[in-house]
């Protein structure tokens, strides 16, 4: 993704040509989706939550100051509404999705394959306490570095790195049988 397409689109819109948002929308469609999925593990959901940020990230266009990534800012977006969604679940529903989570970790066997290793892992990770899962999602499967995922969660680096820390460290205590075949590399 290239950042200067997202900046003439967002001009473009600025400027009144509200079909250029369509471009946007194609460019973080699949992105956006997927982190949403990783909250609430819902494909249906994840997209009606994408599409909610969508509408949240179209009327605060005027409000990108350009001082971070437009990938930074439309990411800290969707992170704060999904954020919010969730917490808008009854506390029994999510940690009832939780242990049903790491309950089928448990039921994985340790000759499983990588692909079976590599699912576990990402529902471990979405079993985490939200301020963990979001750094370790950003970092890890979004592949942002430490001082992106910074600028999109509203944190210090080093609050980002901590959280990076503590949930590799709750994950090293919940997956012990792939501790020997799956490592998690530590921030730089």
């Amino acid at each position: 993704m290239d950042a200067r397409d997202d900046q003439d689109d967002v001009e473009k819109v600025l400027a009144g040509d509200i079909s250029a948002f369509e471009q946007i929308v194609n460019r973080w469609q699949a992105p956006l989706i997927n982190l949403a999925y990783r909250f609430c593990r819902d494909r249906s959901r994840a997209e009606d939550m994408a599409q909610e940020a969508f509408l949240r990230v179209y009327r605060g266009l005027k409000g990108w100051r350009r001082d971070s990534a437009f990938s930074t800012w439309i990411f800290a977006i969707a992170m704060n509404f999904y954020r919010s969604e969730l917490r808008r679940l009854p506390e029994r529903a999510r940690l009832s999705q939780s242990l049903e989570v790491l309950e089928n970790i448990a039921a994985q066997s340790t000759d499983s394959t990588n692909a079976d290793r590599d699912r576990a892992v990402r529902r471990a990770v979405s079993a985490l306490p939200a301020k963990y899962k979001e750094a370790l999602v950003l970092f890890y499967f979004h592949e942002m570095d430490v001082s992106a995922a910074a600028k999109s969660l509203g944190l210090p680096e080093g609050t980002v790195k901590a959280r990076l820390s503590r949930g590799r460290k709750i994950l090293r205590e919940k997956l012990p049988q792939f501790l020997g075949e799956f490592r998690l590399e530590e921030a730089q």
